[in-house]
């Protein structure tokens, strides 16, 4: 389960934005939080009329709307009346119990989610604080919840092929397959408001990842001077195809004022996010081997991927880490400068040097030696190595320089170095004359 929490200027947005959906025949009003008929006996004007209402209590709160998504993993097919019971638990833990709130079941993505409409101004008039609301109460509800109600977990969940995405969207866009704002606008729902990203390429390196790209447009662009935003749709290649989307177009108005307030909010100095990808880089070098590509398929294990900046020439110039378990955005630089692009190469290059000598030393071919029996006795004698089997293995280096000693002919039969010989005793009355 994953739960996203966007406030909002207009109530009246968030509200039509669901009705809407309805109305398209991809999503339904399964019920309400402190109203005072059941659902399926009010309209929309007795809808959107209880928040008017209670807003009307405070109008000094200008960002009043809330809009909350509850996701779940594609595996999982939950009735309305589970929907409900977590919709309720979830808004009751994160203090909107006694909020008014509406709750929508969409069907327009490829897992189930629901929606939640509601306002953060109290019945006496006071204001919900709603700063760091997503770590302080969200995601301790939501692990409760996951456990109550015998969820999915959003982390940890390894045995699952695509855990490392879950529960964004199940494959990557195509453009021509699936209508193209509708398409980034899934992406866009998920990735915007989850991942913690500092700068626009931090998140571009996130939607690359689903074949999207928000484009500034080239620096002598009118688009770039007037510090316009366009978002993309890009093929297997990662070129851009089809029409770019202007950011205004988009419900949630991803434009680049917006995401620079992002950049600035989202900085981390989280070091347990930070050492967790740190600590998967380090314990892939620890391998025997490595390589840039081998670097990249250990690391997405562990549900990081690697994003890879290169300059026209084809040379890498950047490194970009995206923990999708955290939802941690991470320039290489950012943590440290042996995991800079520059070290990492140098990283892979250093560990298969390594490797090709180790290997150049295993392919160096064994020989066998075989030696006579009094040159045994001498090598028995001089070094202590036992050679009554006759045969001795070692490395071709070694052996053919004792070999090249050993197989000298020999000035007799019985030969033996001057040191090793017995001298013999002298007879009694025998001169060294005779």
């Amino acid at each position: 389960m994953v739960a996203i929490i966007k406030t909002g200027h207009s109530i009246h947005k968030v509200f039509y934005y669901n009705e809407n959906k309805v109305k398209e025949n991809v999503a339904e009003c399964i019920g309400a939080g402190n109203y005072p008929i059941d659902v399926d006996k009010m309209g929309l004007t007795i809808k959107l009329n209880r928040f008017l209402k209670q807003l009307e209590l405070n109008e000094n709160v200008k960002r009043n709307s809330v809009h909350i998504s509850i996701n779940f993993d594609p595996s999982e097919n939950h009735s309305k009346e589970k929907l409900m019971a977590i919709a309720d638990s979830y808004m009751e833990k994160i203090g909107f119990g006694e909020q008014p709130y509406l709750v929508y079941q969409h069907h327009d993505s490829g897992h189930a989610h629901i929606h939640l409409v509601s306002i953060n101004v109290q019945r006496d008039g006071t204001r919900i604080d709603m700063q760091n609301i997503g770590k302080n109460r969200s995601e301790p509800a939501r692990k409760e919840i996951e456990e109550l109600f015998e969820l999915v977990k959003a982390q940890g969940n390894k045995n699952s092929p695509d855990f490392q995405l879950k529960p964004i969207i199940s494959g990557k866009i195509q453009y021509g397959r699936t209508e193209s704002k509708k398409a980034i606008t899934n992406v866009l729902n998920q990735v915007i408001s989850s991942y913690k990203y500092t700068s626009l390429p931090e998140l571009n390196a996130v939607l690359k990842q689903y074949n999207v790209l928000a484009d500034p447009g080239n620096e002598d662009s009118r688009m770039f001077k007037a510090k316009g935003l366009m978002y993309r749709i890009l093929d297997d290649t990662g070129k851009p195809i089809g029409v770019p989307i202007k950011a205004s177009l988009f419900y949630n108005k991803p434009t680049l004022k917006f995401l620079e307030e992002k950049f600035a909010s989202n900085t981390t100095n989280d070091v347990s996010d930070i050492r967790r990808v740190k600590n998967a880089i380090d314990m892939a070098f620890l391998r025997t081997e490595i390589s840039l590509t081998k670097l990249v398929n250990l690391l997405e294990k562990e549900g990081i991927n690697t994003v890879f900046r290169k300059n026209s020439e084809g040379l890498l110039y950047g490194i970009t880490y995206v923990d999708h378990t955290t939802k941690c955005v991470f320039n290489g630089s950012t943590l440290g400068k042996q995991y800079s692009a520059k070290s990492i190469q140098e990283r892979c290059a250093s560990s298969n040097q390594v490797e090709e000598n180790r290997a150049s030393l295993k392919s160096e071919k064994l020989h066998t030696v075989t030696f006579e029996a009094p040159k045994s006795e001498i090598m028995v004698t001089l070094f202590g190595i036992d050679l009554r089997d006759n045969k001795y293995l070692g490395s071709s280096t070694i052996m053919s320089q004792l070999a090249e000693i050993l197989m000298q002919s020999e000035q007799t039969a019985n030969y033996l170095p001057y040191e090793l010989r017995n001298k013999k005793k002298k007879r009694r009355g025998q001169s060294n004359n005779r």
